[in-house]
């Protein structure tokens, strides 16, 4: 008993020691898609305030590949020391897991979830001509042409896919499913009415919405947005508990310590308090997020996984 409480005590020592210590050299935030996206911008944001205030040189680092699958592992498989962390995802650590088949990494147990960073709604939107002037209306359109309304959205599997399979089991509707290589090739169909409808992301259906180029219907998040508050969400609508967001947040090696992973949790959270990161992150479509400690982020990552799950097994969808 006194060897193993001898244990415990050099095991808190040595954590609070790492945590005192942290950062002892230049971080390293793993962004796994392509520069110049969403997640790379907010990545930056985050990394030019934590240098600031830690000291020590923190860099953004693009890893893209396999749906960003490759920089994700790249982290779960790195020194679980705080030096070098990721930019997790709603695909990563949600969908993938099963539109993929398999990922070399568990999204809960190989990560330290620190907080969440980003969480933005989809927007219900639909081309001018269509005579639907709200949701009701559509599912109504719907029922009556059945299999003659498409969707798209911007790649199989993505957030617009799969509001836009949540809202046809939803509905008993069906509507064909019409992926595009991004979101702005399918956004310019919508608008010249080669396609009917699509589930986009705010911070690009926005500008839209408010010039008049497509009529919006409903946002798919529980709660309306501050951004067009009034428009109804999906679940006010009818479509109880229709609640989606595309989502991102900082998360560290699975075995990095408690005290290190508060640390950071503390210090991206200050950093997304600036007001110059938040109005960048505002500029993309997020509201500050109600999930801020790590607990309650692990709890959110694991129920997206098991929703995702089933939605994608239930839609079918395949990867690209």
């Amino acid at each position: 008993m006194k060897r193993f409480a001898l244990f415990l005590a050099l095991a808190l020592a040595t954590s609070l020691a790492a945590a005192q210590a942290w950062p002892s050299r230049p971080v390293r935030i793993v962004a796994p898609y392509a520069a110049g996206g969403p997640i790379d911008i907010s990545a930056r944001l985050v990394a030019a305030k934590l240098q600031e205030s830690l000291g020590q040189p923190v860099v953004v680092e693009n890893r893209p590949g396999a749906g960003g699958n490759l920089g994700v592992d790249y982290v779960a498989k790195s020194a679980p020391d705080g030096h070098t962390v990721v930019v997790g995802a709603i695909a990563t650590h949600a969908i993938n897991p099963t539109l993929m088949g398999s990922v070399p990494y568990d999204p809960i147990k190989d990560f330290r979830h620190v907080t969440l960073m980003v969480q933005v709604p989809n927007i219900l939107i639909v081309n001018l001509e269509l005579p639907a002037k709200s949701v009701g209306e559509l599912v109504a359109l719907a029922k009556s042409r059945p299999g003659r309304l498409d969707f798209a959205s911007g790649s199989t599997g993505s957030t617009g896919h799969l509001a836009g399979e949540l809202f046809k089991g939803m509905t008993g509707t069906f509507m064909v499913h019409i992926p595009y290589k991004g979101a702005a090739p399918a956004v310019l169909d919508l608008m010249a009415g080669r396609v009917h409808l699509m589930f986009d992301n705010l911070a690009s259906a926005l500008a839209n919405v408010r010039s008049g180029k497509v009529r919006a219907l409903a946002v798919t998040t529980k709660a309306r947005s501050g951004f067009l508050p009034d428009l109804p969400t999906l679940d006010e609508s009818g479509l109880k508990g229709f609640d989606m967001t595309t989502w991102w947040g900082i998360m560290a090696p699975g075995k990095t310590p408690q005290p290190v992973v508060e640390r950071l949790n503390a210090e991206v959270l200050k950093a997304m308090a600036a007001p110059d990161v938040r109005e960048r992150l505002r500029a993309m479509g997020s509201e500050q997020p109600a999930i801020r400690t790590p607990e309650q982020f692990t709890a959110f990552v694991a129920a997206e996984q098991k929703t995702y799950a089933e939605l994608v097994k239930r839609s079918g969808a395949k990867p690209d």
